[in-house]
């Protein structure tokens, strides 16, 4: 609240000194040369597949994830194919995404979902394989590594949101990291007019900037992030522990080799053994004070605006999830109470003994 305020009291609003500040912080903590904050990660997804993509171009997609990571793909001309996601993670599975390839396929644009990082080993072995380019969404993952690096480390880009929901927030915003100079001229060209300097356009370009207001919030939010996410991880490690062997009810699992964020900490649900719904679990939690949603009810081929791009039985596992999935508060602001009361309400509802 501090910083935000000596931001309004100096009456320099817009993006300047701060931001320069809160994207070189970026940078050095994900072991990126280069940082580009934008006004969202919706933007940050835009200005992505825009430099890296021509009308025409195919991007493998997950079939599972939040519709920005594909309708950002329509958004430049190019064409969203999806591919399922693999059934322990969620997360987008190289051997499925080698089904999917055509000769027009230009790029991967694989999920960090819920903080867990993709198998990125695999993903980038197809990539090379196949001389594709890789857009990271990375929305949910501040703080994730995959073996000992930051998942932001990674090429040709990653592409960040600050929604309030996500491990850093600054209200809306976003961030690309990238390696290469290019490109982070490109993006930066990009969100702000194609001004070289001042009054100076030399192309199509947005204003897509984010203000030295939320720049403040965000550099004050990358001191925290450190702690934060091991606040996470250690409340993840008890929920995990606490909800073992409950019949019908999965918790995370990771992808080997990587350090899960916990943006959410979401859970798979068996109705049958269950014995209940989705709905009537979520309902009965929420009686009881527990606070849980769904990320995300709808696969995309499922979204109206994706309607005939592929049917159930193309992407069983994503489908299923659609169904099942259900996330559980892991924030850091939980207490060791809160999370034992989470515990033992849920063991009560499922009529599962405590350990």
């Amino acid at each position: 609240m501090r910083a935000v305020q000596q931001v309004l009291k100096s009456g320099q609003l817009r993006a300047g000194r701060i931001v320069d500040q809160f994207e070189a912080s970026f940078a050095r903590a994900v072991g990126a040369r280069h940082a580009v904050a934008v006004n969202s990660g919706t933007t940050a997804l835009f200005l992505a597949y825009r430099a890296l993509l021509k009308p025409g171009d195919e991007v493998i997609v997950p079939d599972f994830t939040f519709v920005a990571t594909a309708s950002m793909v329509v958004a430049v001309g190019a064409k969203p194919v999806f591919a399922d996601v693999d059934p322990a993670t969620f997360l987008l599975d190289p051997a499925d995404v080698e089904r999917h390839l055509t000769l027009r396929t230009r790029a991967l644009a694989p999920v960090h979902l819920y903080g867990c990082p993709a198998d990125i080993a695999g993903l980038m072995r197809v990539a090379r394989r196949y001389r594709l380019r890789v857009i990271w969404d990375a929305a949910q993952a501040h703080g994730a590594k995959f073996h000992g690096h930051d998942v932001g480390w990674f090429p040709d880009v990653v592409c960040y949101s600050f929604y309030p929901s996500k491990n850093v927030t600054t209200g809306e915003g976003g961030m690309l990291t990238t390696s290469d100079p290019s490109l982070a001229a490109e993006f930066r060209l990009a969100r702000s007019h194609g001004e070289e300097s001042r009054y100076r356009h030399v192309r199509l370009g947005f204003n897509f900037r984010l203000t030295d207001v939320a720049a403040a919030l965000g550099r004050e939010q990358m001191r925290k992030l450190p702690s934060a996410v091991r606040k996470r991880q250690r409340h993840a490690a008890i929920l995990t522990s606490g909800l073992a062997n409950i019949p019908g009810l999965e918790t995370p699992r990771i992808t080997a080799g990587a350090e899960h964020a916990f943006n959410v900490f979401t859970i798979r649900l068996n109705p049958k053994i269950l014995g209940m719904s989705r709905a009537e679990f979520q309902k009965t939690l929420a009686q009881r004070g527990i606070e849980t949603a769904v990320h995300y009810p709808l696969p995309l081929h499922r979204q109206p605006i994706f309607r005939g791009w592929g049917s159930d039985r193309d992407f069983p596992t994503s489908t299923r999830l659609a169904q099942t999935v259900l996330s559980l508060p892991v924030h850091p602001g939980l207490s060791e109470r809160d999370l034992r009361y989470i515990i033992r309400t849920v063991r009560a509802v499922t009529e599962a003994p405590e350990d």
